[in-house]
């Protein structure tokens, strides 16, 4: 099995389906690193070095090791109820949201919503954003109010890997660029 493809079952297991592997993951989305490799290798050839290697070399870096290496999590995105512990953070005055021509009818009536994860994901430029946008179709981006929703009383998290994080957006916070 390649990296890539292994990559993104263990992105599976560690923010939506632990069970995949025959692991659970504990309140802070933590889990196991060798009960992970031995649940991974019921059907994947899979070693530590393998784990290491995709944390390394993950360019979104959606891992972390806790300090001692005995503990993996991903940084967002789950859909399973978990507290990565995300640092509250003032945003900057704007950040973006890219999504596919055909999303733009129900963000513009019903703003950005998390659907089947715990947060909306926004960018903090729109370079990052186009080409997120660019994974659903022909990309549109938004610009998020985020210091308007921010002076507002809205809570905004940024995850290790430089995401920003909040439950969801307005619509009279969104702009098409």
């Amino acid at each position: 099995m390649n990296l890539t493809r292994t990559s993104k079952y263990l992105s599976l297991i560690l923010r939506h389906k632990p069970e995949a592997a025959g692991i659970t993951l504990d309140e802070h989305g933590w889990a196991d690193v060798e009960e992970l490799i031995e649940g991974i290798r019921k059907s994947h050839t899979f070693d530590r070095e393998m784990l290491e290697e995709i944390v390394r070399t993950d360019e979104k870096v959606r891992y972390s090791f806790n300090e001692d290496g005995t503990l993996i999590r991903a940084n967002q995105g789950h859909s399973i109820p978990v507290d990565v512990e995300l640092p509250v953070v003032e945003p900057p005055e704007y950040l973006y949201h890219g999504t596919g021509e055909k999303s733009v009818a129900s963000i513009d009536a019903r703003g950005l919503l998390p659907r089947t994860r715990l947060y909306v994901h926004l960018s903090g430029d729109a370079e990052t954003a186009r080409k997120v946008g660019s994974r659903h179709g022909k990309p549109v981006i938004y610009t998020v109010l985020s210091g308007e929703m921010a002076r507002v009383g809205v809570t905004f998290y940024r995850s290790v890997n430089g995401v920003w994080l909040t439950k969801s957006v307005p619509p009279q916070y969104l702009r098409k660029v």
